[in-house]
Formats: C-alpha cells, sequence, structure tokens
C-alpha cells in the first residue's frame, strides 16, 4: 500500500466479481501466517469483503506483485538469547468509514519473530494515546500468555 493511503468503504464503483475478491482475500489471509509483512495490508483489503470496489481490487493487484517479487524472502530462525522483545503500535481513527483505529503488534524471541497480529480495533479512541495504550494492553496480555506457554514448556526467559 502506498504510504499514507488509506481504503473507504465507498472509494470507487463496485467491483465487478466479488466472489474472485473474496477467494484472493482469503487466500491472502492464510498467506499472513508465513508472511508477517502482509498483515497490516491483508487486514486493509479483508475489511471490504461484503462489497468490494474497484480501488480494493487495485490493491489487491499490488499485495500480488509485491508476493511475485519478494517471493525469495522468508523467515529465518537462528539460535539466539531466550528474551522476549515487543512491538506495537498503532494508528489514530485509521479507518476512513468508521474511525477505529488499526493496531498491530510483533514479538520477536531473540532475534526471531515468534507473534504478530494487525487488527482493527473494537471500539472507537478518543486520542492518539488511548489507541496506543489499548494496543499496549493487547500486547501486554499477549506477552503474558506467551511467559506462561514458556513456563509450562519449561523454557525459562533471560531477564535484565
Amino acid at each position: 500500500m502506498p504510504t499514507g493511503h488509506k481504503l473507504g468503504q465507498y472509494d470507487s464503483e463496485p467491483y465487478s466479481n466479488p466472489e474472485q475478491y473474496r477467494m484472493v482475500v482469503g487466500v491472502l489471509q492464510y498467506l499472513t501466517i508465513t508472511n508477517p509483512d502482509l498483515s497490516y495490508t491483508v487486514n486493509q483489503v479483508c475489511q471490504f469483503m461484503h462489497m468490494p470496489q474497484t480501488t480494493h481490487w487495485t490493491a489487491v493487484k499490488r499485495i500480488l506483485h509485491y508476493l511475485k517479487t519478494t517471493y525469495d524472502h522468508v523467515l529465518v530462525y537462528k539460535p539466539s538469547n531466550v528474551r522476549l522483545n515487543a512491538f506495537s503500535d498503532a494508528d489514530y481513527a485509521g479507518n476512513l468509514d468508521t474511525h477505529h483505529s488499526t493496531s498491530g503488534f510483533c514479538i520477536y524471541l531473540g532475534t526471531n519473530l515468534i507473534s504478530w497480529s494487525s487488527k482493527k480495533q473494537k471500539t472507537v479512541s478518543r486520542s492518539s494515546t488511548e489507541a496506543d495504550d489499548r494496543q499496549l494492553a493487547y500486547t501486554a496480555a499477549e506477552l503474558s500468555w506467551l511467559g506462561s506457554l514458556f513456563q509450562d514448556l519449561h523454557i525459562y526467559l533471560h531477564r535484565p
């Protein structure tokens, strides 16, 4: 997606083949499992499955072109320290139609990406701080769950 470009529900005329749109976007959803760099853009195009517009199809074709040119970009896991690092962010009122924020996080175990997410927040935030704080709470919950999982697996995390 071009920087700063937002998709809206009524950007252009309806796309002539919504079944094709849904099928391709559904496949893209599965690709986010192994391609975390697609999470945000696929999240954006998924929001228009019920009534895709031609601009939404153009965005899907752009994602497909990106995949074609970056097929050799892969996640590589290497031995590293056992320390969790998390990063999160939210775009305040980024959805043009509902003014909900889209937020995401990525969590690394050492230098290896192990968890990521990008999704629209359920409520409208009153400020960018509120949107970021809400995302921090989601990220903290994910970190807590991962900590419990590692404890159950008898993997002890390095604490600074």
